[in-house]
C-alpha cells in the first residue's frame, strides 16, 4: 500500500508553472500563491482593479467572464461570474477591505452563489432545506516591485481546514495558477 502524502507536501506538488508556486501556509486554513510577473507593479495592480481589465484574466484557460462589476474602495463590492467552456456558470462575490494602491488589496471571497453540485463538493454533508452556505475566504493581495517585475502574493484564509480542502480538491490550486498565467498575458500587451 502507497503511503499517503502529507497534505504539505500535496501543496508543493501542484504547482502548475515554474513561475507560479503555491503553498499551504503554517496555518493550515490558508493558502498561499505567488508568481513573479514580468510587468512593473503599477499595471499589474491596475490589471486586479480594472474590471474591463480583470474579466480578460480571471479564471482558468477557457473560462471568459460575463459579469465582472468591481467597487473598488474600502467597503465596496465585487461580484465576478465566471464561465467555463461547457457553459456552466461560476459566480463568486465579495467585499474589499483595504485598498492600497499599488501595495496591497485585501477582499472577501464568498462561493456562496455556486451551483448545487459545487456545493456538495465542498460540503457533501450539507442539509440543502438550509440553503447554501456561505464558502467565504479573506485574500490578501501583495505586489511587490522586484527590478522591473512584480512579485504577486495571493494569500487566502478560509473558514476552516475542510473548505480549504475541498476547494482544493475541486481545482482551486490550478484555477490560480491558470488565473495568473493569463493575467501576465493581458499585462504584457498593455
Amino acid at each position: 500500500m502507497a503511503a499517503e502524502k502529507t497534505s504539505k507536501e500535496t501543496a508543493a506538488a501542484q504547482s502548475s508553472t515554474s513561475k507560479t508556486s503555491s503553498q499551504l501556509a503554517s496555518d493550515e486554513r490558508e493558502f498561499v500563491i505567488t508568481r513573479v510577473i514580468a510587468a512593473p507593479r503599477v499595471p499589474v495592480f491596475k490589471a486586479w482593479t480594472d474590471p474591463t481589465h480583470t474579466a480578460l484574466w480571471w479564471g482558468p484557460h477557457g473560462f471568459t467572464n460575463p459579469v465582472c462589476e468591481m467597487d473598488v474602495r474600502r467597503g465596496g463590492a465585487w461580484r465576478i461570474v465566471m464561465r467555463g467552456p461547457d457553459g456552466a456558470e461560476h459566480p463568486a462575490k465579495g467585499v474589499y477591505r483595504e485598498i492600497v494602491a499599488p501595495e496591497r488589496i485585501v477582499m472577501t471571497i464568498d462561493h456562496s452563489e455556486l451551483s448545487d453540485q459545487r456545493h456538495d463538493l465542498v460540503n457533501p454533508n450539507r442539509d440543502k432545506s438550509k440553503g447554501k452556505p456561505a464558502v467565504e475566504g479573506l485574500m490578501r493581495m501583495t505586489f511587490e516591485e522586484l527590478e522591473g517585475k512584480t512579485k504577486l502574493t495571493i494569500r487566502t484564509r478560509f473558514e476552516s481546514v475542510a473548505i480549504r480542502n475541498a476547494l482544493l480538491k475541486i481545482g482551486m490550486n490550478e484555477g490560480w495558477s491558470q488565473s495568473l498565467e493569463r493575467l501576465e498575458e493581458c499585462v504584457a500587451k498593455g
